[in-house]
This record gives C-alpha cells, sequence and structure tokens, in this order.
C-alpha cells in the first residue's frame, strides 16, 4: 500500500506505480461526460474527439514537454473506473473519488497528487453561498479534474461545460489555459491556476456577505422582529466559509511544505505564495465578519432586551392605574348590609371619581417617569 501524506507538493517526479494497458477499461464515449484537452510545449493543441483517458496519458508520455487535461463537468461512476484503470489509482483514492462532500484537503498516492477544493459563490436572489466541491488529481504530464456537483467555478452547470474546458473562465474572465508560460510548467501549474481561480472567487462571495451585514444591521436598529433570523443564516453562511477558507489553507501549506522535496520550480513557488497570500487576506475578512456578526447579534439581543423591558413598564403601568378602581369596585360590590356610603346620596359619584382620580394620577405619574 503507498504511503499517504498530507504535506506533498504540487508534484512528485518517480512513478511508484507501473502502468499496464491490460488492466484499462474500454472507453464508452456515450456514457462519458470527459472532456479533453492536450499541451504541447505550452501550447494547446486539439485532442481526437472522444479520446480515451488512457489514450490521453499515453499521448502526454510518449513524448517530453506534454501534457494532458482530462476535465469531468458531471463525472460517472463508469468515468472513475476508466480514469482508476488507466491512473492505476489506489483504491482508497477511488473510494474518494466515488464520494463528494468532503473538506479541502491533499492526499499523495505514488505519484499521483490528489487534493479535494471548494470554491464558493454568491447567490444573490437567494442571499446565500453556494458551495461546488472540485477533486483534482495531478500526476507528471497529466491532470484530471472532476466536478462532483456539475458545477465550475462561477456556477456554470455541466451543460454549458460540455464544450472545450480551455474555454471556461474564472470569475474575473480568465480561462483556466490562457497562460502559455504557465502551461509549459507542467500539470502543478494547472491545478495551481485552478486554486488562484477558487480562491479569487471568495472575493466577491465576501462582497456580497458584507452587503447582507450592512442591510442587517439597518435591520436591526430598525426594530425588525425578523433581523435574528436572517442573523443566524448569514452567520452559518460565514461559518462554512470559514471552514472552506482554513481548510484551503492547510492544503496551502501542505504544497508550499513539499517544494523543495519535489523540486518545484521557482515560478510556480511564487505563483502559489501569491494565491496563499490572497486566501490570507479572505481568511482574515471571514474572521472579521464572523466577529461582526456575534457583535450584530449582542446588540440585537440588547434592544430585544430593552423594548421587553419597555413593554413590562407600560403593562405594569396599566396594572397599576388598573388596580385602584377595582379596589374601590370590589370593595362596594361585597354587599353587606351595615356600609358606611351604601345609602349616602354621594356615595356612588364619590366612588366614581375617586377611581378615575387615582387613575389619572397615576397615569401622570407613570408619565412622567416615561413609562407609558
Amino acid at each position: 500500500m503507498p504511503q499517504r501524506y498530507s504535506d506533498e507538493s504540487s508534484r512528485r517526479r518517480s512513478a511508484l506505480f507501473h502502468r499496464k494497458s491490460s488492466h484499462e477499461q474500454p472507453h464508452d464515449p456515450a456514457g462519458s461526460s470527459q472532456r479533453t484537452r492536450y499541451v504541447i510545449d505550452g501550447h494547446l493543441s486539439p485532442a481526437p474527439e472522444h479520446v480515451s483517458v488512457a489514450d490521453a496519458l499515453h499521448f502526454a508520455e510518449s513524448a517530453p514537454r506534454r501534457m494532458a487535461l482530462c476535465l469531468f463537468p458531471a463525472p460517472t461512476p463508469q468515468d472513475v473506473d476508466e480514469l482508476a484503470a488507466a491512473w492505476d489509482l489506489h483504491p482508497l483514492l477511488i473510494e474518494d473519488l466515488r464520494h463528494g462532500g468532503q473538506r479541502p484537503k491533499l492526499e499523495r498516492y505514488g505519484d499521483v497528487l490528489f487534493m479535494v477544493v471548494r470554491s464558493a459563490r454568491y447567490d444573490d436572489a437567494a442571499e446565500g453561498v453556494d458551495f461546488s466541491e472540485f477533486h483534482v488529481l495531478v500526476r507528471p504530464q497529466a491532470i484530471a479534474v472532476l466536478c462532483q456537483d456539475k458545477r465550475w467555478i462561477d456556477g456554470t452547470d455541466e451543460a454549458t461545460m460540455a464544450g472545450d474546458p480551455s474555454d471556461i473562465a474564472d470569475p474575473d474572465g480568465r480561462t483556466l489555459l490562457d497562460d502559455e508560460y504557465l502551461l509549459g510548467l507542467g500539470p502543478e501549474a494547472v491545478a495551481y491556476r485552478l486554486l488562484d481561480a477558487i480562491v479569487d472567487g471568495y472575493t466577491p462571495v465576501l462582497r456580497g456577505l458584507a452587503i447582507d451585514k450592512e442591510q442587517i444591521e439597518r435591520q436591526v436598529f430598525s426594530g425588525d422582529a425578523a433581523v435574528a433570523e436572517r442573523i443566524y443564516r448569514l452567520s452559518q453562511e460565514v461559518i462554512d466559509l470559514q471552514h472552506t477558507t482554513s481548510s484551503m489553507a492547510d492544503v496551502l501549506v501542505s504544497l508550499r511544505q513539499g517544494f523543495d522535496r519535489h523540486e518545484v520550480p521557482e515560478p510556480l513557488q511564487a505563483y502559489l505564495q501569491d494565491v496563499a497570500d490572497h486566501l490570507t487576506q479572505a481568511g482574515i475578512r471571514v474572521t472579521e465578519l464572523r466577529d461582526a456578526l456575534s457583535q450584530i447579534l449582542g446588540v440585537n439581543s440588547t434592544l430585544v432586551a430593552q423594548r421587553q423591558n419597555e413593554d413590562m413598564k407600560k403593562i405594569s403601568g396599566w396594572a397599576a392605574i388598573l388596580f385602584a378602581p377595582t379596589l374601590i369596585g370590589a370593595i362596594y360590590g361585597m354587599n353587606f348590609d351595615h356600609m358606611p356610603e351604601l345609602h349616602w346620596a354621594f356615595g356612588y359619584p364619590l366612588a366614581v371619581g375617586s377611581m378615575v382620580a387615582f387613575a389619572v394620577v397615576l397615569y401622570g405619574v407613570f408619565k412622567f417617569k416615561k413609562w407609558m
């Protein structure tokens, strides 16, 4: 069994597994979602239609400075089986490829680097964050990207991704394979470019969450009773994004720790450092958002308590105002035969007048104390 490392870099030159063509499964173009693109000496080259993963790998390894990119917009079990057979993947890695819902991580199985990364996209209509999971496999001269949620970084669905993978753009409009210099550095460059696009996609998400926070602040001070639920929902979105950014930071740390061990070119090291800097900034903003929401929740709780206190003052004031007339009415409602004022001509007007007088005096007192 190959040894697993969580702190490996983006490539490893030595091959620990021998690939035999007899293990490859027949390629079924009708049942595959694979999209393949060739790179020769840093230049894009069209791949044959319905090319298999094994054929793409054979092309990449048949000559130096070649690379094959396999994109799976909607990976099926058949796609995973074909990829596993062509790349001679470890059973544990195959199991990971079959299951989504994983946090970002980095592992190495022999000469295959496996990364789980998550992109984020802000949905204006739902005022929420949509996450997309990607499984990235990198080996010398080949890279495979599996879109586990059948969406690209910008939310593009599998139908739109069915074209040329080189035309797929990141949130800034740059395509994945538009830099010939980086392409000349190998499949690790494509993986780093994908990481860069994912990390850059966190910025508009943070911008959307910040706008939601500002709206919530106005709701809090306007006394909107429904704001508490919105605070909780936004806090959950921020927490999910924080978990994603922190896990992605671990992935980048693991990649950097393997620079020397795996002889990563200096340009790629600088490129990944720039990605790490952007991710650090995103992580700081996420933390600030979470702290701000905690403060907003505390302020909202304080304002709710104050409003409840004001309500209790009003309720207590009216209860006291009604107590005096109720007391007088209760005394004269006992129907005793011998009461001093029972047969007095001014008894009834005096009782009613006393009730009104007590009520007016108490109302004035509470109004003066701003309880009413």
